[in-house]
């Protein structure tokens, strides 16, 4: 279930649920996982794109592994906030991951991925660790966000 609004997401989700932020890309999808108080997200692993079957399959099976109660899906709106040809492509997916019976967050994830670039670059990170990292880190960067503003929103009990 696509949730309309981050108060519908909390609410929907059990209170001590671990959340999987993810960064949908057209050849990766990066994957992240807050701990169940909400408190700090990290990166979790890259998948690389194929057919969606494969890619719900492999979905599922870390949703599974991290016993993950809903998910936080970045968004990526144009700079004055409309929709863009990707924006349509990432709702789709999210429309898609029906199947995995948990609440959907889609959230504003612009300038998430430039965000994780700077901050690796300023750390010196060599071009093809930024690659192999970014991914994961900008779905850690959407989580991030989207669990600072729900940590005091009304949750599930």
């Amino acid at each position: 279930m696509i949730t309309a609004s981050a108060t519908e997401f909390a609410a929907a989700v059990p209170d001590g649920g671990k959340l999987a932020g993810l960064d949908v890309g057209t050849k990766t999808v990066g994957l992240a996982v807050c701990d169940a108080h909400w408190s700090f997200a990290g990166p979790a692993e890259t998948i690389r794109r194929a057919k969606f079957t494969a890619d719900l399959e492999q979905l599922r099976r870390f949703v599974a592994a991290q016993a993950i109660v809903g998910l936080v899906i970045g968004l990526p709106l144009n700079m004055d906030g409309t929709d863009s040809p990707r924006t349509q492509s990432v709702r789709a997916f999210a429309r898609n991951c029906a199947p995995l019976n948990l609440p959907i967050l889609l959230w504003d994830e612009r300038w998430s991925t430039q965000a994780v670039e700077r901050a690796m670059i300023a750390a010196d990170v060599s071009r093809a660790r930024r690659a192999e990292a970014v991914d994961k880190l900008a779905a850690a960067h959407i989580l991030q966000g989207a669990i600072d503003a729900l940590v005091n929103l009304p949750r599930a009990g």
